[in-house]
């Protein structure tokens, strides 16, 4: 809970919201950004700001002409051009936000912690106040389900409200009389977080709380095919009052943005999460530079069990939230289906008939549908190529496997299984990121830890029985991060979230979150 010792005690700080010019920038080429006007599909109007925001302020790029091109994947339709970052403006805001830490440290890092949390529940309470709006914004954004949208804001305002579960404490060792010794917890620094196109908010937000809980301050990098709701990001902040320089966002190409920020010897930290191959290269790249902390969310390709005691009738939705929910677009997807022998035909008749029956897919607006849209063109492809390589391996269609439309109208694809596949095949050891799923048989306990364990990944499994037992022994000997036991892609703000093997390092939310953007000093005092 809120620590309500500590309500009500923000008070305006000394904040210096000048636009401080290095070389680039001069009075007159550093110019302000207009917002545009824009209605969503249901209904909502509201201004979009489109510039870089930086030092408190929406910014043009230095490079005017360069634009990101924002469209409505569930429909093709062009919305608007955001400013995107050349080099220039990424250095920019790498020197605000590193002025921000180091030079103004009595504007946020030096503020009792429990008041910087005060200050993240008000970003909580202006997003629940505004939560239709911002899942609206999601939703034409990124063509993901309304509802699903809905609930991305709403966790994300949840764990900014729950901050204060934080704390910057230390520890007394004892070790005799003749010392005294305790530790400290201190912020890095700058930190830099990337973020992918399928959970824009969410996993920012889940980037934003510890790390400014901690003190630190942050350039935040969102994809670049959605930015709307990173840069509406930016105003919450000025409406809180959070102070100029600790928040930046920052628009533009991960080959420009990304690696100015994994390479920069200013920043402390890098939290990416996104795919595998270019984890591999930013950490890479962190590493290389100045040694910075780097914590990696990356690729899945995540084994989820049938055990033939599971009730159907409630693991069967469990199996479709694990591989369908935003369109199969989640990195924890539980797109390896292993269902015990014995009840494999009966289960295939009912998930079959569940899938075209119960799963609607279209305008993510319409509440009636379960599954939006694909969130680009790119993507879109890559599924469709990945289901022709399925068919091509000789694994058999039990439903979908096709898209709706052209793509030409917005970007569909039905629901996919694929059934009699092999473990060799490409659609069962590649993240294909998309609605499809393999299914795999199995006949003892033993045979299906091995066959979820037989992967490069080790981000999330899931787990169907009645049986105690076997669901504590199946999740102790699985090697993933993240283990669901009868149900699947459900999280909360307060557990740990995070991989094994090559889906990375570091958690995101939880307790252990918070040891991503501190160092401990140990002080050690000889009496």
């Amino acid at each position: 809970m809120f620590k309500k010792t500590i309500t009500n005690s923000i008070k305006p700080l000394n904040i210096r919201n000048s636009f401080k010019l290095n070389q680039f920038y001069s009075m007159s080429t550093a110019i302000k950004a207009e917002s545009v006007k824009i209605t969503t599909p249901n209904g909502h109007t509201y201004d979009q700001p489109t510039g870089l925001f930086i030092n408190n302020e929406f910014w043009q790029s230095s490079n005017p002409q360069k634009k990101l091109k924002v469209e409505d994947p569930s429909t093709g339709k062009h919305i608007l051009d955001v400013e995107s970052c050349t080099a220039e403006d990424v250095k920019h805001a790498i020197d605000v936000s590193y002025d921000a830490f180091h030079n103004k440290q009595d504007q946020w890092a030096a503020l009792d912690p429990y008041v910087r949390a005060e200050y993240l529940y008000k970003i909580g309470e202006y997003l629940e106040k505004n939560l239709d709006l911002f899942a609206s914004i999601e939703c034409m954004d990124n063509g993901k389900a309304f509802n699903l949208a809905k609930g991305d804001i709403q966790v994300a305002a949840q764990y900014f409200k729950s901050a204060s579960s934080y704390n910057m404490d230390g520890r007394f060792i004892e070790t005799g009389d003749t010392h005294i010794n305790y530790t400290v917890k201190e912020p890095l620094g700058v930190v830099g977080a990337i973020i992918p196109w399928n959970f824009p908010f969410l996993i920012m937000s889940w980037k934003l709380v510890p790390c400014l809980f901690a003190g630190n301050t942050i350039i935040v990098k969102p994809a670049s095919s959605t930015s709307l709701t990173a840069l509406m990001f930016g105003k919450v902040c000025q409406e809180v009052g959070i102070p100029a320089g600790v928040v930046s966002i920052v628009p533009g190409p991960g080959s420009i943005v990304g690696d100015i920020l994994a390479e920069s010897h200013k920043l402390d930290k890098i939290s990416f999460t996104g795919s595998t191959t270019i984890g591999k290269a930013v950490a890479t790249k962190a590493t290389q530079s100045n040694l910075k902390h780097v914590t990696m969310e990356l690729g899945g390709k995540s084994g989820h069990v049938l055990f033939a005691d599971a009730d159907l009738k409630k693991s069967i939705p469990n199996i479709v939230n694990g591989i369908f929910k935003n369109a199969g677009q989640i990195c924890s997807s539980g797109s390896r289906l292993y269902v015990q022998n014995g009840i494999y035909d009966e289960f295939l008749k009912e998930f079959k008939n569940y899938i075209e029956t119960q799963i609607k897919i279209g305008s993510p607006f319409d509440p009636e549908n379960y599954q939006g849209a694909i969130q680009n063109k790119s993507q879109y492809q890559t599924i469709l190529d990945y289901i022709k390589i399925g068919k091509e391996e000789g694994a058999t269609v039990l439903t979908g496997g096709e898209s709706i439309g052209d793509g030409s109208n917005g970007y569909f694809i039905k629901p996919t299984v694929f059934v009699d596949t092999k473990e060799d095949m490409k659609i069962v050891k590649e993240e294909i990121f998309g609605p499809v799923l393999t299914v795999g048989r199995f006949d003892t306990v033993d045979e299906a830890i091995k066959l979820v364990n037989d992967s490069e990944f080790g981000l999330g499994a899931g787990i169907e029985t009645t049986n105690l037992s076997t669901a504590l022994y199946v999740a102790k000997k699985i090697k993933s991060g993240m283990v669901w036991v009868n149900e699947y892609n459900d999280f909360n703000v307060s557990v740990p979230f995070g991989g094994y093997k090559q889906s990375g390092y570091g958690k995101e939310m939880g307790a252990e979150a918070l040891a991503g953007y501190v160092n401990v000093k140990a002080v050690r005092i000889k009496l």
